[in-house]
């Protein structure tokens, strides 16, 4: 197959190019190649590149920004995603995007199922949801939700910090009330790839490793892992002010995923291999 990668130079979007490259010929870009917001150019490079599958990896991540930039979050993580769907739909590519879990309210006591309701909270949440329903437009399409990504070359995410302060024997701050299911870049590539062997129906999918759990269970584990003592600073949710809500229980089931034939390994599994590999 012939697949475009926008995004591609992201911590997501390099993962994604690796593991596709393997079996396809695949053409990666960044934002000096394509202005995602310009959807006569998305149209243009899609016609001219003609790919059979588009994976869109490119995002809008501040959150907190977000509450004062609606417009740019907008822009990049919906309107820019409509854009590709349409491009997909003029040369009959298959579109595959990446949602949040942020479109959650987190007042769930167990883990969201794709047929929840949405209940976004923030900007940034609103743009991603709008961002799935956009996807849609496509002719054949996937939305791979995914939450609190960790791995790849370009690694500044939760999980590293926490790793960062824990080999330095400095304090972690962690979060004893918020429950996620983690998604090790590597093990998103792989399921990517398998969706776009499998084929399975259109539609949302989740995407994160097996498991839900806490920040303070994360942070438990990796020091197991670097077997280090840790000092470990419990924090709450409510005892942290930010500008952009965060939903507290947004642990998602990936059993949808896996009735596709996909497994997803265990989140203590998939922070072994990346401790291991640092």
């Amino acid at each position: 197959m012939r697949i475009l990668v926008a995004g591609a130079p992201g911590q997501l979007g390099q993962a994604i190019t690796e593991r596709l490259s393997a079996a396809h010929t695949v053409v990666a870009l960044g934002r000096a190649d394509l202005d995602l917001t310009s959807e006569p150019d998305v149209l243009r490079l899609v016609e001219a590149e003609h790919p059979d599958v588009i994976v869109n990896c490119a995002a809008y991540n501040a959150v907190d920004d977000a509450e004062d930039n609606a417009s740019e979050a907008l822009a990049v993580n919906a309107f820019a995603v409509l854009g590709l769907a349409r491009a997909a739909r003029a040369c009959r590519a298959t579109l595959v995007h990446f949602g949040s879990d942020f479109v959650f309210d987190g007042r769930a006591d167990r883990p969201y199922v794709e047929t929840d309701e949405p209940r976004p909270e923030s900007n940034y949440a609103l743009s991603k949801l709008l961002g799935e329903w956009f996807a849609a437009d496509a002719p054949r399409w996937y939305v791979l939700r995914v939450e609190s990504l960790f791995g790849g070359p370009r690694a500044k995410s939760s999980v590293d910090r926490i790793l960062e302060a824990l080999r330095a024997g400095e304090p972690a701050r962690v979060f004893i009330d918020r429950t996620v299911t983690p998604s090790f870049v590597e093990d998103v590539a792989g399921a990517t790839a398998q969706l776009l062997e499998r084929r399975p129906p259109s539609g949302i999918y989740h995407c994160v490793n097996s498991g839900p759990t806490t920040w303070l269970g994360i942070a438990e584990e990796a020091a197991r892992l670097l077997g280090c003592q840790p000092d470990i600073v419990p924090i709450s949710v409510r005892d942290v002010t930010l500008k952009a809500k965060r939903p507290q229980y947004c642990a998602l089931s990936n059993e949808k995923l896996r009735e596709a034939g996909i497994d997803m390994p265990p989140w203590q599994d998939a922070l072994r291999r990346y401790v291991l590999n640092l």
